[in-house]
């Protein structure tokens, strides 16, 4: 066995970066000089702002299936940004919950919800690896949140910025994304305390200054590994020197496969027969004129619509596997049903599509 040695530093990659802090700090705002952004904001807070984005996320399988739009070439772009991913959690628990039918994750008992979760995050992390792999930055947003804190040598409580990910599953989830990120900005305003009386008895606390922290310190979460100063202002020039923007590599390597081919392969792969005189493949989709489903769940419209899925064939897939009587209309399906096998497991349902359409 052989295994290729190289030196030097690896160019070409994504950078992947966390920003955390209080509302209204400037997260988004920061994020939007990302060169060549394109965002998914899954709480609205870009609503305001004049940016490109992707539609709400409304289930965790459409914000998966907007990542990979992005990886296969569907938006070009150097920056990706989630904004925010507690937010974003939410979604996960939410298809978790809905996948086992519970009502909540302490449904699941002895913590086991709380490790389904951690394995689903891992899972979407490598996922956004992958973009960083082929040039892409990706950056997340996180609200920030305080709790106390105590050191087992020291006396004594103090107050700590953490990442705002879930009361339990901040000490899964966190440490997953920390560890996972190139960079972890803490952007706050520093606060300048006086005194107000001759004695120094009273004091006041004044200033507006937003800055961002990049080293850790015992009062919050940061790191780099670019050099940077502990502490910089909250501004796009302080960081843009180390963040790369490699468009025009990873466009150019997206549109060298376009999707007519990435459908040939698929369809080969699941051994397919297909035209042997040119490699196409001729696809009956619902594309023109399709009709947006009615009287059905927001978050499963949202799934149908970014692929033209029609009432009709994801009917036909449930029938075929013996989960529906024939003829029940989709609006009448149980909430359970759709959640647990309709929306937490779209990409095996698309696949029975996908096979269909081909057919």
């Amino acid at each position: 066995m052989n295994f290729e040695i190289t030196s030097g530093k690896v160019v070409g990659k994504g950078m992947k970066v966390v920003l955390y802090g209080a509302e209204g700090v400037g997260k988004s705002s920061l994020a939007a000089r990302f060169p060549n952004p394109i965002f998914i904001d899954t709480e609205g807070s870009t609503d305001g702002m004049d940016v490109r984005r992707l539609p709400k996320p409304t289930s965790w399988q459409m914000l998966i299936d907007e990542i990979k739009f992005i990886m296969n070439g569907g938006v070009p772009c150097s920056s990706i940004i989630i904004d925010t991913f507690d937010w974003a959690e939410q979604l996960c628990i939410d298809n978790l919950c809905g996948q086992h039918n519970k009502k909540g994750i302490e449904d699941f008992g002895y913590g086991n919800g709380y490790v389904y979760e951690r394995e689903e995050i891992a899972r979407f992390l490598t996922l956004l690896e992958d973009l960083t792999a082929r040039g892409v930055n990706v950056v997340i947003t996180c609200h920030a949140a305080t709790r106390k804190y105590e050191l087992p040598e020291e006396m004594g409580q103090y107050d700590r910025w953490e990442l705002k990910l879930g009361k339990k599953t901040g000490s899964q989830i966190s440490p997953l994304v920390k560890e996972w990120a190139d960079m972890v900005l803490f952007l706050n305003y520093k606060t300048h305390v006086f005194a107000t009386d001759d004695k120094g008895k009273k004091h006041k606390a004044a200033g507006r200054e937003r800055v961002m922290y990049t080293s850790h310190h015992p009062c919050w979460d940061a790191k780099n590994r670019q050099g940077l100063p502990e502490e910089l202002p909250l501004a796009w020039e302080s960081i843009a020197p180390v963040i790369p923007d490699n468009f025009n590599a990873y466009n150019t390597a997206s549109a060298e496969q376009t999707p007519c081919q990435q459908m040939l392969e698929k369809a080969q792969a699941m051994e397919i027969p297909t035209n042997p005189l040119d490699g196409s493949v001729v696809i009956d989709t619902p594309e023109a004129g399709y009709t947006p489903p009615v009287g059905v769940p927001k978050a499963l419209a949202d799934l149908m619509s970014a692929q033209c899925v029609t009432a009709e064939e994801l009917e036909a897939v449930v029938v075929a596997k013996g989960y529906m009587p024939k003829g029940m209309p989709l609006r009448d399906y149980p909430e359970d049903f759709v959640n647990a096998v309709l929306i937490g497991a779209w990409a095996q349902v698309m696949e029975c599509i996908t096979v269909n359409r081909l057919h």
